[in-house]
């Protein structure tokens, strides 16, 4: 049975890929992935605002006291006495590369256009397969109108296509007033594929404290629905491969995104549940509803029921909508 897929131009030896999370800040934790099974796996964000942090804190020490008297230039620190968090993240590709076989997908997060992106061009020489650019923003000014955050997206990904070779995916949220199209100027820009969804990580307000808090909930099978739609909505429409993110707990979950018209799965909360070994579950129960069903390869299934090739192709649209509804009354 042939488990393999494409995604980014890298043949993967199966469609399971943990997504971005703190398991692989631990190198340990990737080599204990590819143990279990991983096809590929994607590290932790690095953020914008760390970026930002450490160049003006680099400055900071530049400048500390030099304007005291000529010895006080001595106590300039080195650089090593300060190793910036962009540094260490860049060091633990180099580092995962050295450690597995499995591809290295670095993960920059952001939201806007500046030096930040810049940092694509060291993540591709510290040796990453491909980059996803996590594009996480809620804009909050009321005279932004939808245009210009478009813009924005489709900014970013050209100035960091524009300064590297490796492979580009974006990973964004389904809040866009024509998906679709955001979706296909972003491969115009340069992305080769894109991850659907970035879940938004709300926050929650403590009613005792008086405070609002971050609270990090994991997901449920319920979430896939949403890129699951999409998925099947864009798969053969669009020139980028598709990876699905959010909702994927059991084989049959990503049997169904792989039907819609998905390349790879990733995953990441049901390892948290679980553990890393539980990649091996995953595998192990998706050959087994294939082989039960005479697939013979992911190809065959993958894209068989999109939009294009599903029997009802309304289905993903309005007339399912009043359908559902009209079940759910009787």
């Amino acid at each position: 049975m042939d488990l393999s897929t494409k995604y980014l131009g890298l043949k993967l030896r199966t469609p399971f890929v943990p997504s971005a999370s703190p398991f692989s800040e631990d190198l340990d934790n990737i080599r204990a992935m590819e143990d279990a099974g991983a096809a590929a796996v994607v590290l932790h964000s690095l953020f914008e605002e760390q970026i930002r942090v450490e160049s003006n804190e680099f400055m900071e020490h530049l400048s500390a006291g030099t304007e005291s008297y000529p010895e006080a230039l001595t106590y300039v620190p080195e650089p090593t006495n300060f190793l910036a968090a962009p540094d260490v993240y860049l060091a633990n590709i180099a580092r995962a590369k050295q450690a597995v076989k499995i591809p290295i997908i670095a993960s920059l997060n952001g939201s806007t256009l500046g030096k930040w992106t810049e940092y694509a061009k060291s993540m591709q020489d510290a040796g990453a397969d491909a980059l996803e650019l996590n594009i996480y923003w809620i804009p909050t000014d009321i005279n932004t109108p939808g245009s210009e955050v478009e813009k924005v997206y489709v900014d970013i990904v050209e100035a960091v296509h524009s300064v590297i070779t490796i492979p580009v995916a974006v990973k964004l949220s389904p809040f866009f007033s024509n998906f679709a199209n955001i979706a296909d100027r972003l491969v115009t820009a340069g992305a080769e594929g894109l991850v659907l969804f970035n879940r938004f990580y709300q926050p929650d307000l403590d009613i005792e404290a008086l405070e609002v808090k971050p609270h990090i909930l994991l997901s449920t099978p319920m979430a896939m629905r949403v890129p699951l739609r999409w998925i099947a909505l864009l798969h053969g429409r669009i020139n980028a491969d598709i990876a699905a993110t959010g909702g994927i707990h059991r084989a049959t979950d990503a049997l169904k995104m792989l039907m819609a018209g998905a390349d790879v799965t990733m995953v990441c909360s049901v390892l948290m549940r679980h553990g890393i070994g539980h990649l091996k579950t995953l595998e192990a129960d998706l050959r087994a509803w294939m082989e039960l069903h005479e697939y013979e390869s992911i190809a065959q299934l993958k894209g068989s029921l999109s939009q294009r090739h599903c029997p009802d192709p309304s289905a993903f649209e309005r007339a399912q909508y009043m359908r559902s509804i009209a079940t759910t009354v009787g």
